[in-house]
């Protein structure tokens, strides 16, 4: 399982965001150029993230993106599921049950994978954009 590189722009640039809360608005323009990302892609990022109701865009010549939460209020899980989708090892541990797969009860590794996929959410679930924004300044 790796994280794509929609994901990690997108958990920098969330970073970012947090880091400049208190500033107002932030253009995708400085986002990109602060993390050497693309404008164009942070673009579909973004877009991503908005429709996820992780950020809100400012109009006119001081807006830019605002996270639409406070940063203790925002997951690493919630930012990463947006843009990945749900964050599993093997597809059969997957919440959907088009997903699951048709010997999940006699598989032998099934219970592998399933405390796999929980640990790895317990620890996404449990890290807000606000200890990674602390992490940074440290």
């Amino acid at each position: 399982m790796l994280v794509s590189t929609k994901g990690r722009y997108g958990l920098r640039s969330m970073v970012e965001l947090a880091l400049n809360y208190q500033e107002g608005p932030l253009p995708l323009r400085v986002i990109a150029e602060r993390q050497e990302i693309s404008e164009s892609y942070l673009e579909q990022v973004f877009a991503s993230l908005r429709k996820a109701g992780l950020v809100r865009a400012v109009r006119g010549s001081f807006g830019g993106y605002v996270l639409a939460r406070p940063a203790p209020e925002i997951t690493v899980e919630e930012i990463l599921t947006a843009l990945e989708g749900p964050i599993v090892p093997v597809s059969c541990v997957e919440d959907s049950d088009s997903a699951n797969c048709p010997r999940m009860e006699s598989c032998l590794t099934y219970p592998l994978w399933k405390k796999l996929a929980d640990r790895i959410n317990e620890v996404l679930a449990s890290t807000t954009l606000q200890d990674l924004a602390d992490q940074a300044r440290a």
